[in-house]
């Protein structure tokens, strides 16, 4: 039997409220890591994707050699075959270009800067698709009709087309720019014809959302417009946003790469993947097949691993598949 106090309240072991867990320890718990575990075509995909991450990144660590430090580079080993093929210098893993070059160190620093135009211009497409999108897709009327037009008129464009005029606009208007303006120009060029997609998935998002009941209460109690959108809406309507964000990283490295190998991408004195691969092309005929492989392999690896990403967390995502 319970004892019992002076004012008849029963005492006993005090409750404990069970702490609730944190947004990491229920990500593990979720669907979304599950499904990762549970999926070997994507876990190969992000590992290949860390690692070609991580070597950019810290490239300077890692690599063995600095390519674009001029005093280290040596003419006579210009052309070198991988070390395991005879001619080749076991210093040398995967040969060297037709400046002296160690391939694997170029392999590395040429990722990091197709990388960073790459998400680069995926973030400035995502920003300005995303809040065109919320905002056409809320506002409706002859503000949601003036933005889709935009973007009808964007679409009827070959993205590369349009990357490609944007860029040679701008290496004709600035031929002498510093290296950060060829970059902006780059990533502003690519960024141009990748937003319409975020604005029109988001739009169709926002034209479900704007009719439920939670977005009617906010109206009713008072709450402005660009709250609703920003704080209710928009968290609502970012599932297909990732997705697609995740496929347009592969899309935005590629178009960097073949605007560099047209000559329109970055600048010479920093090339990318794109930039190898035309400098190897040039030797290709020549049995020297080594220096344009090796940067189209990178980048394949690059896009592929990206792309089977993107097709996981499109199917992890997908509430119909679990």
């Amino acid at each position: 039997m319970s004892s019992s106090s002076s004012d008849g309240a029963t005492t006993g072991s005090p409750v404990v409220i069970p702490k609730a867990p944190g947004r990491l320890a229920r990500f593990f718990d979720g669907d979304v890591w599950h499904s990762f575990c549970n999926s070997p075509m994507a876990i190969l995909a992000a590992v290949i994707a860390f690692i070609c991450v991580f070597c950019a990144l810290f490239a300077n660590w890692v690599a063995p050699h600095n390519p674009f430090d001029l005093a280290s580079l040596e003419l006579i080993d210009a052309r070198l075959p991988p070390a395991w093929i005879e001619g080749g210098k076991s210093k040398y893993l995967l040969g060297t270009d037709d400046q002296g070059r160690d391939l694997l160190s170029a392999l590395m620093y040429g990722a990091r800067i197709s990388l960073f135009v790459g998400l680069a211009s995926v973030l400035v497409s995502l920003v300005v698709g995303v809040s065109l999108g919320l905002l056409s897709g809320f506002a409706g009327g002859k503000v949601d009709a003036f933005i889709m037009r935009v973007c009808d008129v964007m679409l009827s464009f070959p993205s590369l087309l349009v990357a490609l005029l944007i860029d040679g606009l701008g290496k004709a208007m600035f031929p002498n720019a510093p290296d950060a303006l060829a970059y902006a120009v780059l990533i502003v060029a690519i960024s141009l014809s990748g937003w319409v997609q975020y604005a029109r998935t988001v739009r169709g998002s926002t034209l479900v959302e704007r009719n439920k009941e939670y977005v009617q209460a906010a109206r009713v109690i008072g709450v402005k417009p660009s709250r609703i959108m920003v704080r209710h809406v928009l968290p609502n309507v970012l599932g297909p946003v990732l997705v697609l964000a995740t496929i347009q990283v592969a899309f935005a490295i590629i178009a960097e790469a073949t605007l560099s190998f047209l000559g329109l991408g970055v600048p010479p004195t920093s090339p990318s993947l794109g930039t190898l691969i035309r400098v190897g092309n040039d030797f290709l005929f020549s049995g020297e097949w080594w220096i344009t492989i090796w940067p189209g392999a990178m980048l394949v690896l690059i896009a592929l691993s990206v792309n089977l990403l993107g097709d996981w967390l499109r199917d992890a995502l997908n509430p119909r598949l679990r």
